[in-house]
């Protein structure tokens, strides 16, 4: 049974991996027939890896960015926005989400501000409405900016940030997208920043999570890329076997989150069960071997 650590992750070829990613950016735009992207920007290490990749792929005016913070989003945040995207030379906007939220709390009869989630997930909903319409205005693809220890344990909102077009760095842990992020060259306060959606006052991810990210990323390899059972997965990585369980409950709970709506069957040929079109007429197919 193969050893399993931190080193074995992030020792990938980050050449490699920019020019896979940037090659696929610039096959699925050009095959959707868009103009170039949307992004939303948040100052955090996903949106700012993601942001880079886009502009390699597509160049600084094929690329928007949204700013869109609410009062929960730290000030040093916006800053870090506002960098990346002066930085690569993309044209942005600036939009506090604030009084939409307001609009939508007093038109909600049963808004609770007490139940976290809840209200948390409504600032993820508003900015993909954002922007979408951006996308739809201009006619681009929303890029999300999720990676792929946020997709397997479901840290995201589920047609929140997780409604998106496509997932450039959704197969890259968050410990290779740091590591993206500084080969890229991201200032290290933005590429080993804390990961948090800002959702309410003080959280963070791995607060939330009770568990850090390094140790998230050595556990899922295990249990996702090499197919290990918790119990094996746990000899492997050396950590805690109630934490690995913890980690692939995460993982089987949001299973929801990465599927399309559940179709019944009451036909010949159902969506979704035994009837898939191609990913793509053209040239995608290749990626996603």
């Amino acid at each position: 049974m193969p050893k399993i650590t931190l080193e074995n992750i992030v020792r990938i070829d980050y050449d490699y991996v920019a020019r896979r990613i940037i090659d696929f950016i610039r096959a699925y735009v050009r095959d959707s027939g868009a103009a170039g992207a949307v992004i939303g920007l948040s100052g955090g290490v996903d949106s700012s890896v993601t942001a880079y990749l886009l502009v390699k792929a597509l160049g600084s005016d094929n690329v928007v960015g949204l700013i869109l913070p609410y009062r929960t989003t730290p000030p040093e945040d916006i800053e870090d926005a506002k960098f990346i995207a002066e930085s690569l030379g993309i044209r942005y906007y600036y939009i506090d989400i604030g009084s939409i939220r307001d609009s939508f709390v007093k038109s909600i009869p049963i808004f609770d501000e007490g139940d976290k989630v809840s209200a948390g997930n409504l600032l993820p909903r508003i900015r993909m409405t954002l922007l979408y319409y951006f996308a739809n205005r201009l006619n681009r693809i929303v890029a999300g900016t999720g990676d792929k220890s946020e997709l397997l344990i479901g840290y995201y909102t589920k047609y929140g940030d997780g409604g998106v077009d496509i997932l450039p760095i959704g197969d890259l842990y968050k410990t290779q997208v740091r590591y993206l992020g500084k080969y890229l060259g991201l200032p290290d306060r933005i590429a080993f920043k804390p990961s948090s959606p800002r959702l309410w006052e003080g959280q963070t991810a791995e607060g939330e999570l009770g568990v850090k990210y390094e140790d998230v990323d050595v556990i899922l390899h295990a249990l996702v890329d090499y197919r290990m059972t918790p119990e094996q997965a746990a000899e492997a990585t050396g950590k805690p076997l109630d934490l690995v369980q913890a980690v692939w409950r995460r993982v089987l709970n949001t299973e929801h989150k990465r599927k399309p709506p559940i179709v019944p069957r009451v036909s010949m040929r159902t969506l979704g069960i035994d009837w898939r079109m191609p990913v793509n007429k053209t040239g995608l197919s290749e990626f996603m071997e």
